[in-house]
Formats: structure tokens, sequence, C-alpha cells
């Protein structure tokens, strides 16, 4: 069975609601829908450490994320949008994912290589499609597939308070994105892990 992972990188600690909480949720049921099973990581409720390192040391707990990452196929990393940029959360597990170019599988190809990642943007202002831009590029750097179709967003009124969370019922484009991604992602994962990619050739 493929697994999945989700990174919510708002910024409220547990238990605080969260709207990308709900949406990340979303997409992970909509996962399951194609057999995918799936648990998600609110990542400011751990002392993730400053850096480029897979361990920061000094009670650092991004090693305890990273795990869960490297068991999982699928990564559905999921940000607010703060002054038109992702959470500094967010970045800071960009920088931390950085680290992976230097490792390798027993076969010498990059050892996130074989995982999918999807993208979960919101926010009250705008921001949705470089935000979404930035984290396809980083995540697709440091190794991570991105399937056809592989990102959702939902922007509310610019200089308006209500959030995703507080809306009555899921957006109709929202629901059928989401399904969308779940479908591409959960068949990439699936021909990744039959038809891995080759490794390189030997020196």
């Amino acid at each position: 069975m493929l697994r999945a992972l989700a990174l919510n990188c708002t910024l409220k600690p547990s238990p605080a609601d969260s709207s990308c909480e709900l949406l990340a949720q979303q997409v992970l049921d909509a996962l399951a829908e194609h057999g995918v099973s799936g648990e998600q990581v609110r990542v400011v409720d751990f002392d993730v450490k400053p850096g480029v390192e897979t361990d920061m040391g000094d009670g650092d707990q991004w090693p305890i994320i990273r795990q869960r990452i490297l068991a999982s196929d699928i990564l559905v990393f999921a940000t607010p949008t703060w002054m038109g940029n992702m959470s500094s959360i967010a970045q800071r597990v960009l920088e931390r994912l950085d680290a992976e170019l230097s490792e390798t599988d027993d076969e010498g190809r990059p050892i996130l290589a074989g995982k999918t990642a999807v993208t979960v943007v919101l926010g009250n202002e705008d921001g949705a499609h470089a935000i979404t831009a930035s984290l396809y590029q980083g995540l697709g750097d440091v190794g991570f597939t991105i399937p056809s179709q592989g990102g959702v967003y939902w922007n509310g009124e610019a200089m308006q308070t209500t959030d995703y969370k507080d809306l009555p019922e899921t957006p109709e484009k929202v629901a059928s994105t989401t399904a969308t991604l779940a479908r591409n992602a959960a068949h990439v994962a699936t021909l990744l892990q039959e038809r891995p990619y080759p490794a390189p050739p030997a020196e």
C-alpha cells in the first residue's frame, strides 16, 4: 500500500484550528480513495532548527519528521500565504530538505527520487501561483516527482477575514482539483514503485 505524509506548515501550533490542516486532510482523504494511507504532521509543533543538514543536533527534531518523509511515497506539502509568500515554516522545511541532495540509495539514486510530491496553498491574499511554482522547483530539485496538476489552492477575498476553514462547504473547483491531484499523485507514485528511475552508470 502506498503511504502519504502531509506536512502542515501553518504558523499556528496545535490545537489551534488550521485551514491548511483542513485542506491537507481533504487531500489525504482523496488519496485514500486510491488506496493510499496517510498521516498529517504540523511542523510548528516540532523544534526544527535552522540549517541545511539532516540533523542539526542540540534537540533538533527534524530527524523525526525526516524519517516519516523517507517512509512515505507521497508528500503533501501544505502552506499558508503570508505577505504573498509561503510561511517561514515552509521555507525552513525546504531548507532542511536541501540536505537530501547529497543522500543516495544503494544504487546511487537521490534518496527522494522515488517519491511524489503535491502542494496545498491557502490564504486571504494573492500569491498561490508564485508559491506553488517555488514549491515545485524546490521539491523537484531535491528529487521529488510532481504529477500533472499536482497542486491545489484557495485564495479568499483580499483584506477580508474569512478563512478556508470558515467556509460552509468546500468550493466545487477546490474539490474537483483535489480529486484530480489525488488521482494523478497515486498514479505517479504507483509507476515509480513499479519502474524506479534508472541508477546512474557505475564510475
